[in-house]
């Protein structure tokens, strides 16, 4: 599907389900006190090394519309300023970033708004690398979560569930956004994987990918269903490879504008 279908489509969406945030602050509620319990004992664990899970990103940083994420105009000059000093246009969902419920659900919790208890989380790495280098919109399944879960044990409530596609790899070519046709093309959750991870508690889900959702989702399900209900997620992330699959702890720099949608984040997980 073109990228202005898919817009469009969005549109629609946001018109139809805009009552989808009931109850959501409930939901959020109950994640708040999860999080603060789970996170504790996580921390309780780490031997003090740091992963940083964020792309460093400019104007060529690729962006799921295709136009530039972040402009730079210099304002001010060593010379003859005496100091240097840029303006940034930037727009809030480029690079490793928030999708907050706002960006999905009217009247959901705009990024300011976040729990911060939710930002201090056990990390759960789910590996679909394997797949993913077979089929370029590969996504997280509910057998990928069962088998994590078999594993390692239960997803701790509060927890940030992240998908590691190996995408990591992929910064500076063309294949990280799309294939060489143009068309969208890269991993994402499923929403049948989503919905169980509604069910365990998670407050967060995140991709080392341009979207929740793989590259060609017609409809954004995993966005309609995981933000109305009051969680977020984090696109873009980079070196999930570097990490476990259980035992860190993940701490979420989420940007505290008033109202925002979402936006640029810094990334941090400690093992």
């Amino acid at each position: 599907m073109c990228t202005a279908c898919l817009i469009q489509n969005v549109k629609s969406h946001m018109m139809s389900r805009r009552h989808l945030f009931t109850g959501a602050a409930a939901t959020a509620a109950m994640g708040v006190a999860a999080g603060a319990m789970s996170a504790r004992p996580a921390l309780a664990q780490a031997t003090g090394r740091v992963v940083d899970l964020t792309q460093t990103y400019d104007s060529d940083f690729p962006t799921f519309d295709g136009k530039p994420g972040i402009l730079f105009e210099a304002d001010k000059n060593f010379d003859p300023d005496g100091y240097h000093l840029f303006k940034l246009t930037i727009f809030e969902h480029t690079g490793t970033h928030i999708d907050a419920p706002l960006h999905f659900a009217e009247g959901g919790a705009s990024v300011d708004a976040l729990p911060v208890d939710n930002l201090i989380a056990p990390l759960c790495v789910i590996d679909i690398s394997a797949k993913a280098t077979e089929d370029a919109n590969a996504m997280v399944e509910p057998a990928d979560i069962e088998a994590w879960v078999s594993t390692h044990g239960a997803i701790p409530a509060g927890a940030c569930v992240a998908m590691n596609s190996g995408w990591t790899a992929r910064i500076g070519d063309p294949s990280w956004r799309n294939l060489p046709d143009g068309t969208l093309a890269f991993p994402g959750f499923s929403k049948a994987a989503t919905d169980l991870l509604m069910d365990t508690g998670a407050a967060s889900i995140g991709v080392d990918t341009l979207s929740l959702d793989p590259g060609n989702s017609p409809d954004f399900a995993v966005h309609y269903s995981w933000l109305p209900s009051g969680r977020f997620g984090i696109e873009g992330l980079a070196h999930l490879d570097q990490l476990p699959p259980a035992g860190a702890t993940v701490f979420i720099g989420a940007p505290k504008h008033r109202g925002g949608t979402g936006g640029p984040a810094r990334v941090m997980a400690m093992v």
